[in-house]
């Protein structure tokens, strides 16, 4: 296949960006989108031109370092997908595509397709952790929990911070994933030492990070490569009066 790409470029956090066009031949249906990416770059370096920079790391979708937008959806068309997943039967011969960086005033453009995601790592350094000392694997797993109450924060846990709800959010707002975070610990009796101060602190940090507020309209969930739901955002609301009320 020959695919036509639109993609972003921007040299440096302070530089100002633009859209270039390329075209690259001899796309295998078979390769995976970066790889297609990584065709493009082979071809830019041997003309001595920059390659495109783009995240990625473990190309399997459980890392969630990979992200941008692929035609104004973050991660590409398929759902429950990240980037590094999509491959290139999704698209035909001779398609034009346009890739973006995430844009969200708390993921300030770092070069290309590459933002700074480490407002994320701050949210969890404010609160998404436990002090509990559970000891080895078999001593924390003799504390019972119901197989419900433990799918759920399962659920919750498989969140990889790759900040496609941030990108999706006309708001730009962090609620899906510090939810996320807050209702997997809270759920557990490891996570009850610090349930209070957790999601007061937490929401805190993603508020001064720059993260928009919440209007309930579920982008964030349509884009989740996890398939994270709403349900999240009522459990941190839940937990948060509660923590804000208490004397």
């Amino acid at each position: 296949m020959r695919i036509h790409l639109r993609i972003w470029r921007q040299p440096g956090p302070d530089a100002k960006g633009h859209f270039e066009n390329y075209t690259v031949e001899r796309v295998s249906p078979n390769m995976s989108f970066l790889e297609m990416l990584d065709t493009l770059n082979e071809d830019l370096i041997r003309r001595g031109q920059d390659p495109v920079a783009f995240d990625s790391d473990c190309r399997e979708g459980i890392c969630g370092t990979c992200g941008f937008v692929v035609n104004g959806r973050p991660h590409g068309p398929d759902s429950q997908t990240t980037v590094c997943q999509l491959h290139m039967r999704r698209f035909r011969d001779g398609d034009t595509i346009t890739l973006e960086p995430w844009r969200a005033k708390a993921f300030p453009v770092l070069r290309d397709l590459v933002v700074d995601r480490s407002a994320f790592d701050r949210i969890i350094q404010a609160g998404g952790y436990t002090s509990v000392n559970v000891g080895g694997a078999p001593d924390a797993n003799a504390i019972p929990i119901p197989k419900e109450v433990a799918e759920q924060a399962f659920d919750s846990a498989q969140c990889i911070g790759c900040g496609a709800c941030v990108a999706a959010c006309k708001n730009a707002s962090a609620m899906l994933f510090t939810s996320a975070k807050v209702r997997h610990l809270a759920l557990l009796p490891q996570g009850q030492v610090e349930r209070t101060r957790r999601v007061l602190n937490m929401v805190a940090r993603m508020d001064a990070e720059g993260f928009g507020p919440c209007s309930n309209e579920g982008e964030c969930e349509a884009v989740c490569p996890k398939g994270i739901t709403l349900d999240n955002i009522a459990t941190l609301n839940r937990e948060w009066w509660k923590a804000a009320l208490k004397p």
